[in-house]
């Protein structure tokens, strides 16, 4: 059973999920359903998260929209040999590299944080911080999870970086639900080809 928008693709595959990995593909801007479609023609298993926006035309009408959360970014989970099919794809340009030229795989857990929390949480791009404060959140789909908070009139927020490719994302949290990060928390770096590193803290 396959579905399109924030639902993860699965296609029929001998491959466990051991032989696999997720990985960004970098697409071209403003195609990504497109080459999401063409996935899942060609049973790629993969995932393109999206979120609802307002937007009001020039005639004054309203419509809400459905755009992707990571714009010219879609992630698929695929065995080695599976690349070139990836690669394939009219559109997808690129895997995002790490050390060596070879592809960087992102942590599960951040994938299914997402696929999770799209479904229980209002989520939207929001641009790249690298200041703030640090807090850990503590329960929910995110539980584990870092990020700076941003407070809104309307509430708070945690801003989410997908070191990897340099994108970041507000989740709506209450603030009960956060915690001060701690100094000695783990901390897993890889280097990226392209200069700098994909962290990924995990909850100590």
């Amino acid at each position: 059973m396959r579905k399109d928008g924030n639902e993860e693709v699965r296609p029929d595959s001998t491959a466990t999920e051991s032989d696999s990995n997720w990985f960004a593909v970098y697409t071209t801007s403003r195609h990504e359903k497109r080459i999401a479609q063409h996935m899942v023609q060609r049973e790629i298993h993969h995932y393109l998260p999206l979120y609802r926006a307002d937007r009001k035309w020039r005639d004054g009408s309203k419509v809400t929209l459905e755009l992707p959360l990571f714009p010219s970014y879609i992630f698929v989970r695929i065995t080695r040999s599976e690349r070139v099919s990836v690669l394939s794809v009219p559109g997808a340009l690129a895997l995002v590299g790490g050390t060596g030229g070879e592809p960087a795989p992102l942590p599960d857990r951040a994938i299914e944080s997402l696929i999770v929390g799209l479904r229980e949480h209002r989520i939207e791009p929001h641009p790249l911080l690298r200041i703030g404060q640090m807090v850990r959140i503590h329960s929910g789909a995110f539980a584990g999870m870092e990020g700076v908070v941003v407070r809104r009139k309307s509430g708070c927020r945690v801003v989410l970086t997908l070191e990897q490719i340099m994108q970041s994302v507000a989740v709506e949290v209450n603030e009960d639900d956060l915690e001060s990060v701690r100094q000695d928390s783990k901390i897993t770096c890889y280097p990226l080809e392209a200069g700098g590193r994909f962290c990924w803290r995990e909850a100590s």
